[in-house]
């Protein structure tokens, strides 16, 4: 049978690579993009199937999985969960608004997407679930408290999921990047420049540095690893008959998880706040 998938963020990095690397591979791959723009410039890039899904929108989510199960014939093999983006900022600096925006996208969306493709997959028999996670759903980093709480409430959502769901046909991943060439600096300097107010913070400096990284072009860091290479995470969790429970991708991400279980807080925390804003 061809394997059908929803992926969620399609618009560029990680979530475009997964569309193009599986639909190169056979799969029905629906792409989804929560503006409409977006989804114009992937039907004009060659994706076969795209719609338009807003996860801060039920509406949206309900009439974006409609089409997707027209286009699969009302099954579905998988849902890719990519979608996401990271508000920066000191915890003490963030609007509850901003909060609310980063989990109503990051978790609330996803989750709501995600109860409603499993009554479908536990109806069917069989089926994947792939959450697409962080370094920062692992460890905690310094202004990023907006982002490190959506991540870490997806990590404890899809934990559970899986003890749930283990006695079903229904495997559930997750995946844990760290440093991914993406858009995801450009979006998050956008929403910093949305909902902090620099000028008036105690910590203006590292906002002014802040904005200065997220404004480079290419890699920060020579640890950054091309979005193919998450891609070839899920591909082994869609396709093994042993999907794993984590796939850790780039060395600050096993790193992380290395210096987790061995560190004292107190140790943890100094390498940590080096991040910086």
């Amino acid at each position: 049978m061809q394997y059908s998938i929803l992926i969620t963020g399609c618009s560029s990095g990680i979530g475009l690579e997964a569309v193009k690397m599986l639909q190169a591979r056979d799969f029905l791959v629906v792409a989804s993009c929560r503006r409409a723009d977006d989804v114009a410039a992937l039907k004009a890039q060659g994706i076969h199937h795209v719609v338009q899904l807003d996860l801060a929108d039920s509406a949206s989510i309900a009439k974006g999985l409609e089409e997707t199960l027209a286009i699969t014939n009302g099954e579905l093999f998988a849902l890719f969960n990519n979608g996401a983006y990271g508000q920066p900022g000191a915890v003490e600096d963030l609007p509850v608004d901003a909060l609310r925006e980063q989990f109503e996208c990051n978790v609330f969306g996803t989750h709501e997407l995600t109860t409603k493709v499993l009554n479908i997959m536990l109806a069917q028999g069989y089926g994947r679930i792939v959450n697409n996670s962080s370094v920062l759903g692992l460890v905690a980093a310094p202004f990023r408290g907006a982002y490190n709480a959506s991540k870490f409430a997806l990590e404890g959502l899809t934990d559970t999921m899986r003890l749930e769901l283990s006695d079903t046909p229904i495997k559930v991943s997750l995946i844990e990047p760290g440093p991914i060439e993406s858009r995801f600096r450009a979006n998050a300097l956008l929403a910093l420049k949305k909902h902090i107010d620099v000028a008036n913070s105690r910590h203006q400096a590292g906002y002014v540095e802040a904005m200065a990284r997220l404004s480079k072009e290419g890699p920060t860091s020579s640890q950054t690893l091309p979005a193919s290479a998450v891609v070839n995470k899920l591909l082994h969790a869609l396709e093994s008959s042993r999907p794993k429970a984590r796939y850790y991708v780039t060395l600050p991400t096993y790193a992380a998880v290395f210096l987790k279980r061995v560190l004292p807080t107190c140790l943890l925390d100094r390498i940590m706040r080096r991040q910086g804003a």
